[in-house]
């Protein structure tokens, strides 16, 4: 993967590592996910509107922009997510199943 972020400075903090779309990648403890995700990859999520990636817009939890999904579905923004060990990412928005109410 390439990433969109290079790391200049705050190097020597703890590594920790989680999963993008099944790969293993490390941010370092206390970094936002989205810090994370973009010193790993070019993009946080895929639209859901057509081929676009998406990369975050305000940084700030402002704009909705930087929603991804954890493996078991759950929505979390990444710009005001800490990176854990624990997280385990997608980045193209799983398939809705609404109950059937019949």
């Amino acid at each position: 993967m390439k990433s969109r972020f290079v790391r200049l400075a705050e190097t020597g903090r703890r590594a920790v590592s989680f999963r993008i779309d099944g790969e293993v990648v490390a941010g370092l403890e206390g970094d936002t996910l989205l810090v994370a995700m973009l010193c790993n990859t070019d993009h946080v999520r895929h639209s859901e509107f057509g081929a676009e990636v998406r990369a975050g817009f305000c940084m700030m939890g402002a704009c909705q922009d930087c929603w991804v999904w954890t493996t078991d579905g759950q929505r979390v923004r990444a710009c005001t997510t800490m990176v854990s060990a624990d997280l385990d990412i997608v980045t193209r928005q799983p398939e809705v199943s609404w109950p059937n109410l019949v």
